[in-house]
């Protein structure tokens, strides 16, 4: 019996995969508990066209990404922040200020988990970090901390 898995099944199939099981597997485990529907050409039809939505939006994703790196990549991103006795900041410039920035200086939004620093930034100075978009597309820019 050819089945369609709603979820992952260890030893089996991985979830969206199209499958011929033997009968009695399909029947009394994979049905009864929810894991599998039968292939009908309606439930395939389902099938390819979630699959489809699916590659669609990942090449939304990557062509966002794609634009974003055309605007950002090797640009300065200024932030000013106070500092106390020697030059040393209070705290660090974390990758969430640094989002913050980018968002004011260049009206793009970054996740900042999206933000890699190559060291922590606790003093003034010129520094580069690199912002990972998406697989295989990074853009790096250089982050200019001022006195406030």
């Amino acid at each position: 019996m050819k089945v369609i898995f709603i979820q992952d099944v260890k030893g089996s199939a991985k979830k969206g995969e199209l499958k011929e099981v033997a009968d009695g597997y399909a029947r009394n485990m994979l049905l009864k508990k929810g894991l599998a529907v039968e292939a009908t050409p309606e439930n395939i039809n389902k099938l390819q066209g979630q699959q489809a939505s699916a590659q669609h939006k990942k090449d939304v994703e990557k062509q966002n990404a794609e634009d974003i790196k055309k605007i950002i990549d090797g640009k300065t991103v200024t932030i000013a922040a106070k500092a106390g006795t020697g030059s040393r900041l209070f705290g660090s410039v974390t990758s969430a200020q640094i989002a913050q920035e980018i968002e004011k200086q260049h009206q793009c939004k970054i996740d900042k988990k999206k933000i890699v620093l190559k060291s922590d930034i606790k003093a003034f100075g010129t520094f580069s970090a690199e912002i990972r978009l998406y697989t295989g597309i990074s853009a790096s820019v250089t982050i200019e901390v001022i006195e406030a």
